[in-house]
């Protein structure tokens, strides 16, 4: 039987965790990366349960270091890339750091980015040849009727234009892109008065991921199906 393998950005915890939780309970590979592996407690104990996990060390703000991972990683077969790592600055009218918001840009949307562009190889020659990046509806123009937040709504608009260009600068090497909103989840990031757990985004998510084909790459598409305006 031929095994699938995934390599996910922000593994440690939240959604990132519950997907590498999914994707080894099914049987799949997971390259899962995180900042600080000795001390991603959840990680590790899901790692020893389950033995296609292997963790390493990256934190996708460091370009650097994703291009080493990708030359550490170069002989390997990339089925699945998940960008998952993100970070979410406060910022509102009057009260916008610019240090956070380049710091913001560079985790939640040129991280992405760069991931793509390093893995590029391992990904093109795997079976699956499947993108996926964890937006967010806050980066949905047609969406916001609330304002605020403009870091981190600036910073998920730009990484879904980066993702409905992969979609087309991608097609030649056969690699299907689908930019995902999780839903708001109980997590760190989405707090304790977020609508749905970990476990039902996730499933979701990877519904839509398991649809995706070449023939509908290039969608913006939430964890219950629905497309999202951009």
């Amino acid at each position: 039987m031929n095994v699938h393998q995934l390599l996910i950005t922000g593994a440690n915890r939240g959604i990132g965790l519950e997907f590498v939780r999914q994707y080894a309970q099914d049987g799949w590979k997971v390259l899962a990366c995180c900042r600080d592996p000795q001390h991603a407690t959840d990680l590790l104990s899901l790692a020893n349960t389950h033995s296609g996990i292997r963790i390493l060390e990256l934190d996708a703000a460091d370009f650097a270091q994703i291009e080493a991972l990708a030359l550490q990683l170069k002989e390997e077969e990339v089925d699945l890339l998940i960008n998952n790592a993100a970070i979410y600055p406060t910022g509102s009218l009057g009260n916008t750091d610019t240090g956070d918001w380049l710091e913001a840009f560079r985790v939640n949307c040129m991280a992405p980015m760069k991931m793509a562009e390093a893995f590029l190889p391992q990904i093109a020659r795997s079976r699956l040849r499947k993108m996926a990046t964890i937006s967010s509806k806050m980066g949905s123009l047609d969406d916001n009727t609330s304002g605020g937040s403009y870091i981190y709504r600036s910073t998920k608009a730009a990484v879904n234009m980066v993702m409905k260009n992969l979609s087309i600068d991608l097609i030649p090497f056969g690699i299907s892109v689908v930019t995902l909103h999780p839903g708001w989840v109980l997590t760190r990031m989405g707090g304790a008065n977020a609508l749905i757990d970990a476990h039902k985004s996730v499933s979701g998510m990877r519904r839509v991921i398991g649809d995706l084909h070449p023939g509908n790459s290039g969608q913006f598409i939430a964890y219950d199906g629905k497309a999202i305006n951009w």
